[in-house]
């Protein structure tokens, strides 16, 4: 699991769905949860929170032209890569921390992954948990 420590700095409320964003470092990602303030009283602008996902959540693009609905990005640098026969663990250094990001090897080669290629990683909304 990928676990990074921030500080909830704006959380919007529709029913019993709250829509969470979170700043770490200078970077801010967004998380939808199944809790309200009301019944979470962790869900604070301010609180310091855990925001954690699947290193299989963890999507891969190059280039800055990147337009599509992902709202999580977050730039990096390709530190490592274990190729297996189908999937790869490729460890990333970005602007909030070290990420590990399980991609297929074939999209590895797609891409022409190497160590020291720049990458944007990229997590759903929707696949992003907080804790405290």
């Amino acid at each position: 699991m990928n676990t990074l420590k921030g500080n909830i700095s704006a959380v919007k409320t529709i029913g019993s769905l709250s829509l969470v964003s979170v700043m770490v470092g200078k970077t801010r990602l967004s998380a939808i949860v199944i809790d309200t303030p009301e019944n979470s009283p962790y869900l604070q602008e301010g609180s310091s929170i855990n925001v954690i996902f699947k290193e299989t959540e963890v999507i891969l693009g190059k280039g800055n032209s990147l337009t599509i609905s992902l709202q999580n990005k977050i730039n990096g640098t390709v530190e490592s890569i274990e190729n297996g026969e189908l999937l790869s663990r490729l460890t990333l250094q970005t602007e909030v921390g070290k990420l590990i990001s399980i991609i297929t090897s074939r999209a590895v080669g797609q891409l022409e992954l190497a160590i020291g290629s720049e990458v944007v990683a990229m997590v759903k909304t929707n696949e992003i948990m907080l804790a405290e």
